[in-house]
């Protein structure tokens, strides 16, 4: 009597191979057009380059020589960060290259409010398919804000992801690193009641509480993205696109003259949450409601929804990008320089006693 096959056996004959050869282009991930991307993209990282760099895009590591010469006790500064739900924006009105700005921008600032200069930026872009022009502007954005910044961008990932990612959709962060001397560090840590509170303008959201604005925008007020609106002063999701500043250039200014005991870089959380990540034991920051000039769009988010104040206070810039904290005998000094440098400023409160919060009055 013949035996019975084995499960086993019988799962591996029902197995039959395909009639023609299955590649990874098959399941999504083309991997000639994914090459030809990456030769577009080392021409732009090659633009950003200075001969720190030993070896940048295209091997397993990149190099960067520090320059002993001009840092004497150096202090490596590092952030890492996303661009959010901006994203959205980008994907629907099809444009790529302010997204990459505005993540450069965000990490330089993160670290520029520690006294940091920056070195070089490493990027991570990953999507489901994705047309290789769409991939080289992001990188151009990218590369364009690293210029700006006197930052290399140094190496990065590019990660196609059938499946997890829809179609032409893409997902981006950044890690950067600077770096300041010791003696130089911005920390907070003198910063005490009477100092003065500056506040530095922003262009727009930058690069937080895109979810709450897209909501009342696109679904509480029913705007379409390329519609005009006249309490915006321009087209919807034009005016969420602004790019994040870099406010590179003025803190290093502030910094260099010895003027600023502390700054905090104003991303989500809003002034509610990032100014008391500067202040000392004991202190705590009073900010005057109305001392600097909210700007439309967030008057209007306000109003579709009817935001608490509070509310708006911990989700929004509100207009202010970046608060640097002086010293009140050298605010005079620190306005001039401002003026100088054409960089609008605002006082919008002092430091007072307390416990490390922000009250707002």
């Amino acid at each position: 009597m013949p035996q019975a096959r084995s499960t086993a056996n019988s799962a591996a004959n029902s197995a039959r191979p395909a009639r023609k050869p299955i590649r990874y282009a098959d399941a999504g991930v083309d991997i000639a057009s994914g090459d030809r991307a990456k030769d577009r993209i080392k021409a732009l990282a090659a633009s950003t380059l200075n001969r720190s760099v030993l070896a940048g895009v295209g091997g397993f590591g990149a190099l960067y020589q520090l320059d002993r010469r001009r840092w004497k006790d150096p202090i490596l500064v590092s952030s890492a960060d996303g661009v959010g739900t901006k994203l959205k924006l980008a994907f629907q009105l099809g444009v790529h290259t302010t997204v990459g700005a505005d993540l450069v921008n965000h990490c330089v600032n993160d670290i520029a409010v520690q006294g940091a200069t920056p070195l070089f930026f490493l990027d991570y872009l990953a999507s489901g398919r994705l047309k290789p022009t769409v991939l080289e502007q992001v990188v151009e954005g990218l590369a364009t804000a690293c210029r700006a910044n006197g930052c290399a961008l140094i190496g990065g990932e590019t990660a196609q992801m059938p499946g997890f990612y829809q179609d032409n959709e893409y997902d981006l962060a950044g890690f950067i690193v600077g770096v300041v001397e010791r003696s130089r560090m911005v920390t907070g840590a003198t910063i005490r009641p009477g100092d003065i509170l500056l506040g530095l303008p922003s262009t727009g959201l930058h690069t937080n509480g895109y979810s709450l604005a897209r909501k009342l925008l696109f679904e509480v007020a029913g705007y379409k993205p390329r519609q005009h609106v006249r309490a915006l002063g321009g087209r919807a999701a034009e005016v969420l696109l602004t790019t994040h500043r870099s406010y590179l250039p003025v803190l290093q200014k502030l910094t260099r003259a010895g003027l600023v005991r502390g700054m905090a870089h104003i991303t989500g959380g809003g002034i509610t949450e990032n100014l008391p990540r500067i202040l000392p034991k004991g202190t705590a920051a009073r900010v005057r409601l109305g001392s600097w000039p909210v700007l439309p769009v967030f008057e209007h988010l306000r109003a579709l929804g009817s935001v608490p104040q509070d509310e708006m206070m911990r989700t929004f810039n509100m207009g202010i990008g970046l608060i640097a904290v002086i010293p009140a005998e050298k605010l005079r000094r620190a306005t001039a320089l401002l003026g100088r440098l054409g960089e609008a400023h605002y006082v919008i409160g002092e430091i007072v006693r307390g416990n490390r919060r922000v009250i707002y009055r």
